[in-house]
């Protein structure tokens, strides 16, 4: 069932995904060629607490870390360890801080020192297919407005969206309805939207083929053919108007 949030949950959702999105920069700010992600994982776990937060990852559905750190061909669900960043690697954060019960969620992208052009190419048409989508969610609009324009932007580029895993609801619970799947499926509209509601919409885009498989460690999403991805999401609130979202810090 979707939700739609109070004013007082509002303002939770808000400031979750302030210290979110703060989060995200901290860790932005601690990339280097040698830093572990373990390193990445306790500077924001330390951070979010901090805020009077907790991290809305660890431990959820037995996660062991704080961050999600995906690196290169690894799409979604790193797990932080050992791995030291490497120069001209690309790294995916997405992390969550949940207040008074409500959570906020944000993913971000970033190259390690240089990159090559082709992978900057896919964070930049990853984070314009999520501003694209979001220019739907508003009222009136479905879900699916929101899904085949994430999906059109990305194509359009020559580049693919994995089919298994998609954005969602989010709030008391860190995955609530509506799913948001990042393609238009035909015949599956998706809810209507509605002001009050908090979504978590977050483009998954691979450089190559749309199809992946998870590794040994059950947790990690790999590109099926090697070749590298990129994450973008926030947490959206949809209002009368313009959609706000909660998770972006300028």
């Amino acid at each position: 069932m979707v939700t739609i949030k109070s004013r007082t949950e509002i303002e939770y959702m808000k400031e979750a995904g302030r210290v979110t999105g703060e989060t995200l920069k901290l860790l932005e700010s601690l990339i280097r060629p040698g830093i572990t992600t373990l390193e990445l994982d306790r500077a924001a776990e330390k951070f979010i607490r901090s805020q009077n937060c907790t991290p809305s990852f660890k431990g959820y559905g037995g996660f062991p870390g704080s961050v999600c750190i995906s690196i290169n061909d690894e799409i979604i669900h790193g797990i932080p360890g050992k791995r030291t960043l490497k120069e001209g690697d690309i790294v995916s954060f997405d992390v969550g801080a949940c207040f008074k019960g409500y959570n906020g969620d944000a993913a971000r992208t970033f190259g390690v020192g240089e990159i090559s052009a082709e992978a900057q190419r896919l964070i930049d048409v990853t984070r314009e297919s999520f501003f694209a989508g979001i220019k739907f969610a508003k009222d009136g609009y479905r879900i699916s407005d929101i899904s085949a324009e994430i999906q059109r932007v990305a194509e359009d580029a020559g580049f693919s969206v994995l089919r298994e895993y998609c954005g969602h609801g989010i709030g008391k619970s860190l995955h609530e309805d509506p799913e948001i799947p990042n393609y238009f499926s035909a015949g599956q509209r998706g809810v209507r939207i509605r002001p009050g509601m908090c979504l978590a919409i977050e483009p998954m885009v691979n450089e190559g083929t749309k199809d992946i498989y998870v590794g040994d460690d059950d947790w990690t999403v790999y590109t099926a053919d090697g070749k590298l991805s990129a994450h973008y999401e926030n947490t959206v609130l949809t209002t009368s108007g313009e959609p706000i979202i909660l998770t972006l810090i300028d």
